[in-house]
């Protein structure tokens, strides 16, 4: 419940006023207390209750709290009728500040303004682009007064404008922000459903409902007030409004009757209140009800009778709430109220007259022409069709597709609505809503039979099932589309593929890749194609594709120049065929030209988080790791998310920290079915052996990396299995298993023959190094480090000379051994490696290095920093300003600035200017110690 700021009349400025003193003082002291004046630290609270359990009213009191201390505060409220409208919530929530956003970097300033519709954009501006521009326009407002933000009525805010906010909530750190984010208890609330503390709004016990009816004008009494304390069950609102209408309109409350729902009940109080009122002001107030957030104004003075005097009844019936010349309900259910007790033809006259008051609105107009419209009609599909296009240029996919799901409806032509639903079902792939994309197919189905437009609808579908954990029923569906379209030579049989190879390589499945090449050999070899079928061939099989795809690679990453999508696409084919360095330079080309990131993670995301971990840029492969998990969150796309978790186990661990990679992986573990997602099962194993390494128990480690083949020595998964093989090697040596061990790294190589890349041919051969007599192991270390490639895999690299260097030890070539263990302990301490580190140390000291303490293989500062500080570091070393930092890896350029702040002291210098010195001395190492 809400209090009204312009109350008229004592009366009832006390009924409003009850909810808000009574049995609500734990949680007005803790939203009092967020709000604080505590400058070093942002927050995010849940508000979570029932309609008319006080939400609005607490964040009323934050908001006014924050406001009376100085702060600075900036509101959002939705409705279900603006849900569908791309970014409503933001433009209402940044509206007061839009002229100070003319200070945000161009680029930020320009994606904010597109998406708002301030301004054309040629191509779809980047998700985290606007996310930051957001993001470092909240974090300026606070440099003056902390800043609160509230979002009321959350589970109607557009889900263009909640992925915003999710971005933000995720990346505010010191920032003096408080968001506080109201949303009904059952309401699903993506991006924000986990991870964040929840204020919960439970109903009044039996002694504050007493109390709150005791504090009413007229309280209720006898059987009355028995029947309402029963029905209103502890609802603050429920309590307040049955108690009034009984005293208005039944005296002693013989007709207060039930039992109803609260919220059904509750409108028709509404509702009465509201048919006693004169003509003139039950039409303004139909016409408000009717209007969108952002419509109000015009609502409020759009009609010749909408003055002052119009509004006064509405006011004292408890009705409106005015804030100067703002105007707006008291309560959520009093607009629902007003506008479903009036008939269809009254709200189709509300409509229309809005529709013609907001001709400058063309987005805002088209929808009130919809809401006034039951017929098909052309004129209105075509006006919706130009919102969805409009909605799409801005990033806007939920407001896109449902603007194209609503042209559909009123479209005359039955081709047209299918085409129409097709192009829906594509759009709303974008939201990650798979329960949407379903019943748009299933739609399409039911009003056509044109194989392009069903196999188009499907192929939505499926492209983002594919994402989630069934992917067994994804592929059959990809398949099926694949199959179907076939015959008519469609390209949609490729872009089928695609997704189906993104599917194959997810599950693992050897037969899904049969049925792959199967219906590949089935399609003409035509130019048109060829970057389709590369991708199908490599991703599906890199090792069949990599000798006739790995010399032309090169050569297509240069025609994909400025075309984010084709680079990306190419910089994952990089990965899969070994070509690190080449998918690291790619993908960071992708990523600098903004379009390659988004919220949701593309086929095979996380290649881009395995690259720079390949490469040892392990900071941001967990930045990588952070992003996509949050984003996959978000979307509820478990597998990705399991992916995530994955790949930042593997980092953890390889960092020295077991307890937390073996979390991430039952994290991930529990998000998908091992069997159909054989790709992070076995990425999880490695990450647990890894883990088990570092803690020297090797018997454990065997056991985790021998996990990655099948009992006949096959691979559990085509792609993943093979970079476990060195360690699996390792790890049988030390636990007496050489002759399992041998049996299938020879199998393994028998199988993967000429097609083995460079970097598997290193692994193999220091697993034969490994397992050989010690007469014969040389020439295998040899070949492994002879391998010019080899430096793309510096971890790898590192532990093929720690072994070498042991291996000469031992055989007493000493002054041989020192550089190659030399080598391994500077590679271990600059990435941070520090289990690997210490044993590279222990052989130094066994080789006779004298002047080693104990402390040099402990990581540097550097490698004890947190990934983003270590990011963050590197890039001001490079002269790069706090702002430009924080574009770079969506940060504000004030969280930018404290990470600097705290890191100084840890690396031991005072100045900025210092970092470069600092950062090329860790690089060479030799940098500072921690």
């Amino acid at each position: 419940m809400q209090n009204d700021g312009r109350a008229r009349g004592d009366q009832r400025s006390t009924r409003n006023s009850g909810p808000a003193v009574v049995s609500r003082e734990a949680e007005t002291a803790e939203i009092i207390r967020r709000v604080g004046t505590d400058r070093s630290r942002s927050d995010v609270l849940i508000v979570t209750g029932d309609p008319g359990a006080g939400k609005s009213m607490l964040l009323d009191l934050a908001a006014d709290h924050a406001r009376g201390a100085g702060g600075r505060v900036l509101r959002a409220v939705g409705s279900g009728s603006e849900a569908h409208l791309g970014f409503a919530g933001l433009h209402q929530l940044l509206r007061p500040v839009l002229a100070e956003a003319q200070g945000l970097p161009s680029r930020q300033r320009a994606a904010l303004r597109a998406v708002l519709g301030l301004e054309e954009c040629a191509q779809t501006p980047d998700a985290m682009l606007v996310g930051l521009a957001v993001l470092t326009l909240l974090s300026d407002l606070a440099e003056t007064a902390p800043l609160v933000v509230v979002v009321d009525d959350a589970q109607w805010i557009d889900r263009g404008s909640l992925d915003v906010l999710s971005f933000v909530a995720r990346r505010m750190d010191s920032e003096p922000v408080t968001l506080l984010v109201g949303v009904r208890t059952a309401a699903a609330l993506p991006g924000f459903d986990k991870g964040y503390e929840r204020l919960e709004l439970g109903p009044l016990d039996a002694e504050a409902a007493n109390l709150l009816l005791d504090r009413q004008p007229t309280p209720p009494t006898g059987r009355a007030r028995v029947r309402i304390l029963q029905e209103a069950a502890g609802n603050p609102l429920a309590l307040v409004e049955l108690a009034h209408a009984t005293a208005i309109r039944h005296p002693g409350g013989s007709g207060v009757q039930g039992p109803l729902p609260v919220t059904d009940r509750l409108e028709r109080i509404f509702a009465g209140h509201a048919a006693d009122l004169p003509e003139p002001t039950r039409r303004i107030l139909l016409l408000l009800a009717a209007a969108d957030a952002a419509d109000a104004p015009a609502a409020a003075v759009g009609l010749p009778e909408a003055d002052d005097e119009a509004w006064v009844p509405a006011d004292r019936a408890g009705l409106v709430r005015q804030d100067g010349s703002r105007i707006s309900f008291r309560h959520p259910l009093v607009r629902s109220a007003v506008y479903h007790a009036a008939s269809f033809e009254e709200r189709r006259r509300a409509h229309l007259a809005l529709a013609e008051l907001l001709r400058e609105e063309p987005d805002r107009r088209a929808w009130h022409l919809a809401a006034a419209t039951v017929r098909p009609d052309q004129d209105v599909s075509a006006a919706l069709q130009q919102t969805a296009d409009r909605a799409r240029r801005r990033g806007g996919f939920a407001a896109a597709a449902a603007a194209q799901e609503r042209a559909a409806e009123l479209s005359p032509r039955r081709e047209d609505r299918a085409r129409l639903l097709t192009e829906a079902a594509a759009t709303a792939v974008f939201t990650g809503q798979l329960g949407w994309v379903e019943q748009l197919e299933a739609a399409v189905r039911e009003c056509t039979d044109d194989q392009a437009l069903l196999g188009k609808a499907a192929l939505a579908t499926g492209q983002l099932m594919s994402l989630g954990s069934h992917h067994t029923a994804a592929f059959a569906l990809l398949m099926r589309v694949a199959d179907e379209v076939t015959v008519a030579r469609s390209p949609l049989v490729l872009d089928a593929l695609a997704a189906a190879a993104v599917v194959r390589y997810y599950s693992g499945e050897e037969s899904q890749q049969r049925q792959i090449q199967s219906l590949l050999s089935r399609m003409p070899d035509d130019a048109a194609g060829a970057a389709l079928r590369a991708w199908v061939l490599v991703v599906s099989d890199p090792s069949g594709a990599g000798a006739v795809l790995t010399p032309v690679l090169p050569g297509l990453i240069a025609k994909a120049k400025g075309d984010a999508s084709r680079l990306t696409a190419l910089a994952i084919v990089a990965w899969l065929l070994d070509q690190t360095t080449l998918a690291a330079r790619t993908f960071d080309e992708a990523f600098d030209q903004w379009q390659a990131c988004g919220w949701l993670p593309d086929g095979l995301g996380c290649a881009a988080g395995w690259t720079r971990l390949e490469q040892g840029r392990w900071a941001e492969a967990r930045s990588v790791a952070t992003d996509i998990a949050a984003m996959a969150s978000s979307a509820g796309l478990d597998h990705a998310e399991a992916c995530a978790h994955a790949l930042d186990a593997t980092v953890v661990a390889l960092l020295g920290d077991p307890a937390t990679a073996r979390r991430l992986v039952e994290r991930a573990l529990a998000l998908v079915d091992p069997l159909e997602s054989r790709s992070v099962a076995v990425f999880a194993r490695r990450a647990l052996g890894m883990a088990a390494v570092a803690e020297g128990d090797y018997g454990t480690a065997y056991t985790q990396f021998r996990s990655a083949f099948t009992d006949d020595g096959d691979p559990v998964h085509y792609h993943v299995s093979y970079t476990l093989l060195a360690e699996l090697v390792a790890a049988a040596v030390r636990r007496g298993r050489q002759e399992h061990a041998a049996e299938l790294l020879e199998r393994s190589a028998r199988r993967l023959g000429t097609g083995m890349s460079a970097r598997v041919r290193t692994l193999i051969d220091r697993g034969r190094a490994l397992l050989a007599e010690p007469e014969h192991a040389e020439p295998f270390f040899r070949a492994a480090l002879k391998e010019p490639a080899g430096e793309q895999w510096p971890f790898e690299r590192a532990q093929t000379q720690l072994d070498y260097g042991e291996w000469l030890r031992r055989q007493r070539r000493i002054a041989e051994a020192r550089p190659l263990l030399s080598a391994a302990l500077e590679t271990f301490q600059r990435l941070g490696a520090r289990p690997w580190g210490e044993r590279a140390q222990a052989e130094l000291r066994a080789a006779g290095i004298a002047g080693i303490e104990a402390g040099d293989v402990i990581p540097t500062a550097f490698a004890e920093l947190s990934p983003q500080q270590q990011q963050i570091v590197q890039l001001a070393a490079r002269g790069l300003t706090n702002r430009e930092i924080g574009e770079k890896l969506f940060l504000s350029p004030r969280t930018v600035g404290s990470h600097l702040y705290r890191v100084f002291p840890k690396l031991g210098i005072t100045a900025r200017s210092q970092l470069r010195d600092v950062v090329e001395g860790i690089l060479s190492g030799t940098g500072v110690q921690g």
